[in-house]
């Protein structure tokens, strides 16, 4: 396959760019730990960060397999889905991944894990979102340009 057929031959993965940012900012945590949150609230607030990303990424992911098309980005997209969280968001797994790491900083009470966060979010934002987007719209030029203008790209 060439890149014109995918979304991401590359090596930014976007599940490998949020594990290793969570990853790096354990280990941060580990030698140096940080607390942003009152002890308090720590544990509530990361526990419902997290289930509610659990939830996002369910139902996206179920959204994509109901409309017969591949959550990979390394297979190529046979539909433009604007049903589900799809309606709300272009890239909700991302949002998820990116609540993920702000319930698990919350839930750990740790400022390394929430600061690791933002290099993940500057690789999705500056190379995998518009790389996934420039591919959409050539594969789908009509129907994608529509869903730019319909649907923004995070919230």
């Amino acid at each position: 396959m060439t890149t014109a057929d995918v979304a991401n031959l590359g090596l930014i993965r976007p599940p490998l760019v949020y594990l290793s940012s969570i990853a790096l900012g354990v280990l941060v945590h580990l030698a140096w730990p940080v607390q942003w949150l009152p002890g308090s609230i720590n544990v509530p607030i990361g526990v419902v960060l997290v289930l509610v990303a659990g939830a996002l990424f369910i139902s996206s992911v179920r959204t994509f397999r109901k409309a017969g098309t591949p959550v990979p980005g390394n297979r190529p997209t046979i539909a433009i889905v604007r049903t589900g969280p799809y309606g709300f968001s272009r890239n909700p797994i991302y949002l998820a991944f990116t609540l993920l790491q702000i319930g698990l900083a919350a839930w750990i009470n740790s400022v390394d894990v929430l600061i690791m966060l933002f290099p993940a979010l500057a690789l999705m934002a500056l190379f995998v979102v518009p790389r996934e987007e420039r591919y959409l719209e050539a594969r789908f030029p009509a129907e994608y340009v529509r869903y730019k203008r319909d649907v923004r790209r995070w919230l």
